[in-house]
């Protein structure tokens, strides 16, 4: 193990710091800035390598947490970069985006802070790529077969590159102009700069993945000419179709999605000349969510000028310690503040919960005012507007980031007859596939709206599927918490 002292000498909890709120609002660059090497071996010495490590069950991928961590401690990063990509292909997405729910279970946890799991894991990925350690891993021989993997996200390309070196030809279909899906144009750059996306598609180019942006499947190439064309297809296209918002006045000009505005904000960001832009500058600005997605674009609109960000969310805040409801090891539901809402708190930023929003009220066609109440729980378990409670807020533009009701079928219904779920889901068995011979479903597009490393982890096990189905057994690794949640989705 790591220090066998450590969590009892290295009590206090660090992680990097943060750029300054007042300096990092005026760029789109990430805010953290890295972590001294000497502050992160001592917080690595704080793993105790448990007897059984409650953080794999935490982590979806089944991350060989302890190892790592250890020899992070003992100063051999190249050792600790190699156990990390033995289980995760892109730690320096997970590092950067996922909450965590290996911290959540961190035995460590129990009576002291977690262990710095994520900035470690981040740390480690960063110091391989200054070092040149993350090398193309192109396969030693071609099977002959060939696979179309739908959709570019974190699902769909750890199938493609785990199909890839197994020795398919694998092509990436992506409906965008660039590949990347959400990892693309769902998440701002102050979180993700889109040159760690790029370099470890690079990485995936010279392993032999080939990519085709700007096709959009189901329109400029049919599901049946692609079953066609390819031995077998793995769908993993997200859950992108986003939850309206039901209230009078939605329609009405300056009412948008979230993933709208933050495409467009990428976008711009990217250098693109956007035809129809979103912009915050100088506007009463409401978003409606109390998600990452609604955090994501706070800090958009903070960065482009708004006069004041409100942020609504319809649930009762949480608290900032566990409930008797949530006890370790599972995955909290906790107060936090993000570094957008860190942001915006030094900007006036307004977060409200138990607020129901009853209306939008507009002037010649475009929103100017929101209207809600307190909400207040039913007997019959919705939630709905306490009388007496409303009350008016400016808004010239209001964001819509209240999540995901299941994937954008893209006629793949329709078109091949795949059945869709109760819950709007691409129907699958157990092991990813489908009713169509040939063809699986990974990540969101089966399991409906989750966390990147859930994705991840569902990208490997269905390429793990895939190659079995091909090659009529596998070599590549399944992560068996993938598989077992795989399971409950029937």
């Amino acid at each position: 193990m790591a220090d066998p002292h450590g969590f009892l000498t290295i009590r206090s909890r660090a992680t990097a710091s943060r750029r300054p709120v007042d300096v990092r609002i005026q760029d789109w660059r990430e805010v953290y800035e890295r972590q001294d090497p000497l502050q992160l071996q001592e917080q690595s010495s704080r793993c105790m390598d448990c007897g059984v490590p409650f953080c794999h069950s935490g982590c979806p991928l089944g991350n060989l947490i302890p190892e790592w961590n250890d020899l992070t401690w003992r100063q051999l990063p190249k050792d600790a970069i190699e156990r990390l990509h033995a289980t995760n292909n892109f730690p320096e997405f997970t590092g950067r985006l996922c909450p965590a729910p290996c911290e959540s279970a961190c035995v460590l946890g129990i009576n002291q802070p977690a262990v710095t799991i994520k900035q470690i894991e981040v740390s480690i990925i960063n110091q391989a790529y200054d070092r040149g350690w993350v090398e193309p891993h192109p396969p030693e021989r071609l099977s002959g077969k060939s696979v179309a993997v739908v959709g570019s996200g974190p699902a769909g390309l750890a199938a493609a590159q785990q199909l890839t070196r197994a020795g398919h030809t694998v092509v990436v279909y992506e409906r965008d102009d660039r590949i990347g899906g959400l990892l693309r144009y769902g998440i701002p750059d102050f979180k993700l700069e889109k040159r760690v996306l790029d370099q470890r598609l690079n990485q995936m180019m010279a392993e032999g993945t080939r990519f085709r942006a700007g096709v959009d499947v189901g329109r400029d190439v049919t599901w049946p000419q692609l079953r066609d064309r390819f031995d077998a297809i793995v769908i993993a296209t997200g859950s992108t179709t986003p939850r309206p918002l039901a209230v009078p006045g939605a329609d009405l000009d300056g009412v948008h999605f979230a993933m709208d505005y933050l495409t467009r904000a990428n976008r711009a960001v990217a250098g693109d000349e956007v035809a129809d832009p979103i912009d915050a500058k100088g506007l009463d600005v409401v978003v409606i969510g109390g998600g990452d997605t609604g955090s994501d674009c706070i800090g958009t609109a903070i960065r482009q000028g708004a006069r004041s960000v409100t942020n609504l969310a319809i649930g009762r805040r949480p608290g900032i310690t566990r409930s008797e409801h949530e006890p370790w090891p599972t995955m909290p539901r906790l107060f936090e503040v993000s570094t957008s809402h860190e942001e915006g708190e030094a900007h006036g930023l307004d977060r409200e919960f138990l607020a129901f929003t009853e209306e939008l009220i507009g002037e010649d066609g475009h929103v100017r005012t929101l209207r809600l109440a307190e909400t207040e729980y039913l007997p019959d378990g919705t939630r709905g507007p306490r009388h007496g409670t409303s009350h008016d807020i400016p808004a010239d533009l209001v964001l819509v980031a209240m999540g995901f009701v299941g994937p954008e079928l893209g006629g793949v219904d329709e078109q091949l007859g795949l059945r869709v779920t109760g819950r709007g889901t691409i129907a699958r068995r157990p092991d990813y596939s489908t009713d169509e011979e040939g063809m699986f479903v990974a990540g969101d597009a089966g399991r409906g709206q989750s966390l990147i490393v859930w994705a991840i982890a569902e990208g490997r096990a269905a390429a793990a599927q895939v190659d079995r189905f091909l090659e009529g057994d596998t070599v590549l690794p399944a992560p068996v918490a993938a598989n077992t949640r795989a399971l409950s989705l029937r």
